[in-house]
């Protein structure tokens, strides 16, 4: 599935895989989020609801243009720079490119959703 995140006026695009969390990921679409700073390694947002892990490994090793669930806090986060293996997070897909406008400090609205 292929999906969009408008930022003002930056499009990226990215392509969710093909598991449990992405697919009820993808049933939340469209949604508008506020992403914020964390750890100077990714930009995250609450969810509207806690997404289904069933079939899910323990955690992941993230990569910048990864898109994530961490489930414990239950929130989406998108990578703009690797990270070392997080356990209870869930790869959702992987951005396209364009990844430079997460890295802008401060907190980010994008509307995402699912392209046809």
């Amino acid at each position: 599935m292929k999906i969009r995140l408008t930022a003002g006026a930056k499009v990226l695009t990215g392509t969710l895989l093909d598991n449990a969390t992405a697919r009820d990921f993808a049933g939340l679409l469209p949604l508008t989020l506020t992403l914020t700073d964390y750890a100077a390694t990714e930009k995250v947002s609450d969810l509207p609801r806690r997404l289904s892990t069933k079939g899910a490994p323990s955690g992941t090793t993230p990569s910048a243009g990864d898109i994530a669930y961490y489930a414990p806090w239950g929130n989406l986060a998108l990578f703009h720079k690797g990270f070392s293996h997080s356990s209870g997070l869930i790869k959702l897909g992987t951005l396209d490119g364009g990844i430079e406008v997460l890295r802008a400090a401060g907190p980010l609205e994008v509307k995402v959703e699912l392209m046809k």
